[in-house]
This record gives structure tokens, sequence and C-alpha cells, in this order.
């Protein structure tokens, strides 16, 4: 479990299975201001293995998830575009 995160900004993807989550968190994050930082709700246990995979991926920081009731809060915070990227 993270230290306590404070995210900017929520997406909820309950009920939402592979990939649509991290669709959803790729457009959301677009959107959002250099270091802000996103949580993502999911009840979907594949989102434990794709987003750290996608933050690696992208450049995005994953801070962590937390796990309650069977659902997850994931928090990304939103990094510089990669220099291939511009």
């Amino acid at each position: 479990m993270p230290p306590v995160v404070e995210a900017d900004e929520v997406l909820d993807t309950v009920g939402l299975y592979c990939p649509v989550p991290i669709i959803r968190t790729a457009e959301r994050i677009g959107k959002m201001s250099t270091g802000r930082t996103l949580e993502i709700l999911s009840d979907d246990r594949v989102i434990l293995i794709d987003m750290p995979a996608w933050c690696r991926s992208t450049g995005h920081e994953y801070l962590g998830h937390r796990e309650a009731d069977g659902e997850y809060r994931l928090f990304v915070r939103k990094r510089r575009p990669r220099q291939e990227e511009r």
C-alpha cells in the first residue's frame, strides 16, 4: 500500500475490463497537467499488472495501489512526454 496519496482527479472504471480501464486512463491523463495525480478505481484484478506496465511504457509514474472490498485504487502521476513522443 502506498503512503497516503492525494489525487487531483478520480477516474471510475468499476465494471469495465481490460483494456478499457487503460484506454480511459490514457484519455484522462492526456488532458491533465504534468505533475498531477490520477486515482483510478477498478474491480478488475488484471489492472494490477496492466497499469504498472502501461506506466513503464508511457513514462508516467505508478505510485501504487490500495485494495478494499474487492475494489482497487491505483495512483498514477503524469510525467512529461518522452522525447520521442513530442
